[in-house]
């Protein structure tokens, strides 16, 4: 009888314990939102909000109340003492909130319907690179990057999309800063704030015929309201040596030139024949040069290479004046001998509001660039070039 008293009283004792809360979440636009959690702190003890964006919970173990909802940010309350909990959920994706330059002008990527890609300077401070177009490979979906060949200035081919042409340029429209430009090798990556690609007819209406093949949209970076503040960015680079294809060795070469040769007939196999020493008229066999080396001629115009970048840029303002100032310098050895490529740059922004509407912006930028050496089909050429044996006196 006791016992049974004794938990009669603990029931009664926990039922005047537990407190019951009517919860009503709304998102920051004043939307009731269906389907959000609420939840008893660190306990299984909750539920979803309904049409109306309720819920009553009764809370058991004197917890906060967790709410939350997908795209949003988990708040965390206090109910003690509450009957009532009125809940705004504000939205957490904060991509969503980038602005992306279209063209025409500028929206949210969440409001934006046609297929625009965007790297910005976070993603491109991790890439150290000269060149802005091979900062953006493999960045984009839909973007096809490729260097013509493997010189530090070799021409960069962008494709939007695949070409859309077999006989003409497919070569997408570059606007920097809102002016057309022909290349954007010049513009180092350090000065660049946004690169948006569009990809799509509706983002490229307003360009025509000249956006067929997409539109790259690069916006450079300007000043900021606050204090000035100078940075300083350096990077230095070692890049081995680019591996080619194992040239013949000398018993290879010597076998496949006089293969060819007797294919030519006999005086021309003839001449050939004097040239390498074969034959016993001639004092050395074909089988004399499997222990011979071949000179590598490749080896003689390619090398490890090193490159150099420096950054410094002076940036601040107020509410009505803004400015950026930017230098860099850009030294890159070519991995062929005696090439390279250097690259001097000035970047100065500044913005004046004089007026409630009317404002002034001002965008100078000067660029230097210095090529040096022979391109990249001279190294083809010394891979073509004919093994020298080492060692063997050959008939010329």
């Amino acid at each position: 009888m006791r016992s049974a008293l004794v938990l009669a009283f603990l029931l009664f004792v926990g039922s005047i314990s537990a407190q019951t809360v009517k919860v009503n979440v709304k998102d920051s636009q004043g939307e009731p939102i269906i389907g959000a959690s609420v939840v008893e702190k660190d306990t299984k003890n909750g539920g979803v909000t309904d049409f109306d964006g309720n819920f009553t919970i009764k809370l058991t173990a004197n917890k906060p109340v967790v709410v939350s909802y997908i795209g949003m940010k988990t708040k965390t309350i206090d109910a003690k003492g509450k009957s009532e909990l009125s809940v705004v959920l504000e939205d957490d994706n904060t991509q969503l909130e980038e602005v992306v330059a279209i063209g025409y002008g500028t929206v949210r990527k969440k409001d934006l319907t046609g297929a625009v890609s965007q790297v910005n300077s976070k993603q491109l401070e991790n890439i150290p690179v000269s060149n802005v177009s091979e900062a953006l490979t493999g960045k984009m979906a839909g973007v096809n990057i490729t260097t013509t060949e493997g010189s530090p200035d070799a021409d960069v081919k962008i494709r939007v999309r695949g070409g859309g042409s077999l006989s003409q340029d497919n070569s997408p429209l570059y606007i920097v800063d809102g002016f057309e430009v022909s290349s954007i090798s010049d513009i180092a990556p350090s000065e660049i704030e946004t690169i948006d690609v569009l990809k799509d007819a509706s983002s490229t209406a307003i360009y025509g015929a000249r956006g067929a093949n997409g539109v790259i949209l690069i916006t450079t970076k300007g000043g900021q309201e606050g204090k000035a503040k100078v940075k300083y960015n350096m990077y230095y680079q070692i890049k081995s040596k680019p591996d080619f294809l194992d040239v013949q060795s000398a018993y290879d070469n010597v076998l496949y030139n006089w293969g060819y040769a007797k294919m030519q007939g006999d005086s021309y196999a003839d001449g050939v024949a004097k040239y390498y020493g074969l034959g016993s008229a001639y004092g050395n066999h074909l089988n004399d040069y499997k222990n011979q080396k071949a000179h590598n001629y490749m080896d003689d115009v390619l090398r490890t290479t090193h490159a150099w970048n420096h950054d410094v840029s002076v940036s601040g303002g107020s509410k009505t004046t803004k400015f950026y100032a930017a230098v860099n310098y850009s030294d890159n050895e070519g991995a062929l001998v005696n090439s390279a490529f250097r690259r001097w740059g000035a970047n100065l922004k500044l913005t004046q509001d004089i007026t409630s509407t009317l404002r002034l912006d001002v965008d100078a930028r000067y660029s230097e660039m210095q090529f040096k050496g022979n391109r990249y089909e001279f190294a083809t050429q010394a891979y073509r070039y004919r093994p020298e044996p080492k060692g063997l006196s050959m008939g010329r």
